[in-house]
């Protein structure tokens, strides 16, 4: 059985910040079953309104919210400000991309009458939140499955209740039916029921490849729900030929340790020209050396806080340890500045010598490093994981761009850019264990209602032409 309350702790601190009791799933299911019609008879212009409001509100609440991030995640409040910021900017982005995606559409089809394009909403739609961007990323799910006309049950992440709390919060003020958008709090037991259940129409998950794959399993056999799979990446940066590898070493430290590593997009893996390594590695590791690690208030404000939890923290120091054991060479060591707390320093690590290394998201301020010769060999090693989330080429040609993103598996391709900060005003998502083809942000819409197609005549017209004998 689940335990009786999901308490959420501050990583920065260790305090206890917020607690409540494990959601019933039979209960807010059915309140969501017996919500949808009327919310998805409302007109379009009606349910755009509500979500504009519901981005007001976010803004009276900004920094209610944005503190609330920092103290939950341990992400620095400037860092916090901005995941506020995306969730304002949701909302206007997915009514553009509603338009666009799933505008209604009327062709006249001659005698045949009218051929008419229309979108349906699937029902009542489970969002699995993840803990890193605990607001923006579950409300990319949210806003435009509402836009479509379905009813929501979030459940959040576990160790990020407080956060999704205050977000539904925000929807209610708005006016937004509280069974219309529900808050599910539990853990695993409570998720693994709710994509189980017969009432709920689609699966909306974001999270582990692990996580990801067992809700692909448990749905293998029910076609009938729409599943939408954004999990993680194990995220190559390959740095090329270039003189400007001051600017080089920026774009690698940004895309590796920007939120302590724990971006699904974080840069994983940097791929170097062997004749650049020394002098690049010199520049990385020199930035990296003066990167400050803090609590999200702290002043200076630091670039980066603890990982999430010291579950999470004792796993990367323990993957840190098995690369080294394993033939790796350290070139910045993982440093643990409290045993009591998740605080961990950037740590780089040279793989190159370990002959079968382990295609895992490593997702913590981690970066291993790859030495190669030639470009066919940078593009094979890009590409030598499961995942396929994100990529960039730092420096190089065009030409050599050219065949990178022809020739790298990823669903984000980026050239002298991180591979991190994905626009929302485009699609994001990834291949093999990244995802399942259905792309979040500007795409989102294409997973929230689906498509009917209709021919249609005012009065009823029809004749047979051939194959009937005389009357």
């Amino acid at each position: 059985m689940s335990a009786p309350e999901i308490v959420s702790y501050e990583p920065a601190t260790g305090a206890e910040i917020w607690r409540g009791k494990h959601g019933n799933v039979d209960d807010v299911v059915d309140r969501a079953r017996r919500a949808w019609p009327a919310w998805a008879a409302q007109p379009l212009s009606n349910r755009i309104e509500l979500v504009r409001r519901f981005a007001n509100e976010v803004r009276k609440q900004a920094e209610e919210l944005a503190t609330l991030i920092a103290r939950e995640t341990g992400k620095p409040m400037w860092e916090a400000r901005t995941e506020v910021e995306s969730v304002v900017n949701k909302v206007e982005i997915s009514i553009r991309a509603y338009a666009e995606r799933t505008a209604q559409r009327k062709l006249d089809n001659a005698l045949q009458g009218t051929a008419a394009l229309r979108h349906k909403p699937h029902g009542v739609l489970a969002v699995l939140g993840p803990y890193n961007f605990p607001a923006h990323l579950p409300n990319g799910h949210i806003v435009p499955a509402l836009i479509a006309g379905n009813a929501i049950v979030f459940k959040p992440s576990e160790k990020t209740p407080a956060t999704a709390d205050l977000l539904v919060r925000c929807f209610h003020r708005a006016g937004i039916s509280a069974a219309v958008v529900q808050l599910l709090i539990g853990g695993p037991e409570e998720g693994q029921a709710l994509v189980g259940h017969e009432g709920i129409d689609g699966i909306l998950f974001t999270g582990s490849a692990h996580t990801g794959i067992a809700i692909n399993r448990r749905l293998a056999l029910r076609p009938d729900k729409i599943v939408a799979l954004e999990m993680g990446g194990n995220n190559p940066i390959v740095v090329w030929d270039t003189p400007k590898l001051t600017d080089a070493a920026v774009l690698v430290v940004q895309s590796a340790f920007t939120s302590a590593g724990q971006r699904c997009t974080a840069g994983r893996r940097l791929i170097v020209k062997a004749s650049l390594y020394d002098a690049l590695i010199s520049e990385v590791k020199r930035l990296a050396d003066r990167i400050i690690v803090g609590a999200p208030f702290d002043e200076p404000a630091p670039f980066m806080g603890p990982v999430i939890d010291n579950a999470a923290a004792d796993g990367l120091t323990e993957s840190f340890l098995y690369l080294l054991s394993h033939g790796g060479k350290a070139i910045k060591h993982m440093v643990r500045t409290d045993d009591n707390l998740p605080f961990l320093s950037p740590a780089i690590i040279d793989v190159t010598g370990i002959k079968d290394r382990p295609d895992v998201e490593l997702f913590g301020p981690l970066l291993q490093v790859i030495q190669v010769t030639d470009f066919d060999e940078a593009i094979a090693e890009a590409n030598n994981t499961r995942f396929g989330l994100a990529a960039s080429l730092v420096g190089g040609s065009p030409q050599d761009y050219n065949r990178f993103w022809a020739n790298v598996r990823a669903g984000v391709i980026n050239w002298n850019r991180p591979t991190n900060g994905a626009s929302s005003a485009a699609p994001f998502g990834g291949v093999g264990l990244s995802g399942n083809h259905r792309p979040s942000a500007y795409y989102a819409a294409d997973y929230c209602a689906y498509p009917v197609a209709s021919t249609e005549l005012d009065q009823p017209r029809a004749l047979i032409g051939v194959g009937l004998r005389e009357d």
